[in-house]
């Protein structure tokens, strides 16, 4: 890369957000990694490795707020839009509130990098966005009706980058996540992801309850690949990568029961799970088609699932962060 860049990452307190802060203040072609976050699901413990790095800053504020998008996009080069109120089961409970962050704070994003020249924004996208749609594996121009009010956010915001990208000759790239687990996800509060809920029954001995009957399937995503889409996306020179939205996943599904199982495997567990009722907005099966983020991101996923399930089991064991 011929220059240094200025890196701004919405959200960069979260899950995601935290580990491509620190991935890219590694980097030599950074100068800047600009964090934005309101620390309603992020935490200031994420960030605490970072604070001593003369090329990290942190801005506490709400993308919800227009003139705070817009001080946080000053002097930036480059977007990784991470901000977000996830969960299915919270949208549904709290459709304005998930509303408001994740559509109007996107659109704030969005306009704010627009007035302040920013032309490359990586944002993150949703596997939800396939909603009711039973065909496997998703591919990216295959999608159905939204079944939670958090999968309508999400595909608002894919609209509106490609609004964008036409009107203001900008660049945007939309990743869509499927289920991404690593260090840093919170394993604690009403809404906890299932593998750190898995992870933390495991070590406090105690049986976790899967909802549904345990065979409903995902394709879960380490973390690193999901930073190394990023990556990608954020410094591609392929002009047919933009303004495009690529499955971001492994290519592999497994069930919740296999999931716990393999989890049990790495930790001698013998716990066995309690089951409760399916939960509302949840899909039934996911599995992605990677080959585009492959053919134009170059993107590759390196770390598998279970790789991926021993660095997250054992990163819970060294910092035991349960409430």
């Amino acid at each position: 890369m011929n220059t240094e860049k200025k890196l701004l990452i919405t959200g960069g307190a979260g899950f995601i957000g935290s580990n491509l802060v620190n991935h890219f203040l590694s980097k030599d072609y950074i100068s800047k990694v600009r964090v934005l976050d309101n620390l309603s699901t992020g935490n200031r413990r994420n960030l605490k490795p970072f604070e001593k790095n003369s090329k990290f800053e942190f801005i506490e504020g709400d993308i919800r707020d227009y003139k705070t998008c817009l001080d946080a996009c000053k002097g930036m080069d480059v977007i990784s839009h991470q901000a977000a109120l996830g969960s299915v089961p919270r949208s549904i409970k709290n459709p304005l509130t998930t509303n408001e962050v994740n559509i109007s704070g996107t659109l704030n994003v969005f306009t704010a990098a627009k007035e302040c020249n920013i032309k490359r924004i990586v944002y993150a996208a949703s596997s939800s966005t396939y909603g009711d749609s039973m065909s496997l594996p998703k591919r990216e121009d295959v999608i159905g009706s939204p079944i939670s009010p958090y999968a309508v956010t999400k595909l608002t915001n894919e609209l509106y980058a490609k609004v964008f990208g036409q009107l203001y000759n900008m660049e945007f790239i939309g990743l869509r996540y499927f289920n991404v687990f690593g260090p840093n996800q919170d394993p604690n509060g009403a809404y906890a992801a299932v593998i750190p809920l898995f992870v933390k029954a495991i070590l406090k001995n105690e049986a976790p309850t899967i909802y549904g009957d345990g065979l409903q399937s995902r394709d879960f995503t380490f973390v690193q690949n999901v930073v190394q889409a990023n990556e990608k996306a954020l410094f591609t020179t392929n002009k047919d990568a933009i303004n495009e939205v690529y499955n971001i996943a492994i290519g592999e599904k497994i069930t919740l029961i296999d999931l716990f199982d393999a989890l049990k495997e790495i930790s001698g567990s013998l716990l066995t799970p309690n089951f409760g009722p399916a939960r509302l907005g949840d899909v039934k099966h996911s599995l992605a088609d990677i080959s585009k983020a492959k053919n134009y991101l170059e993107y590759s996923a390196d770390v598998p699932v279970k790789e991926g399930l021993k660095k997250a089991f054992h990163w819970y064991k060294e910092t035991l962060v349960f409430s």
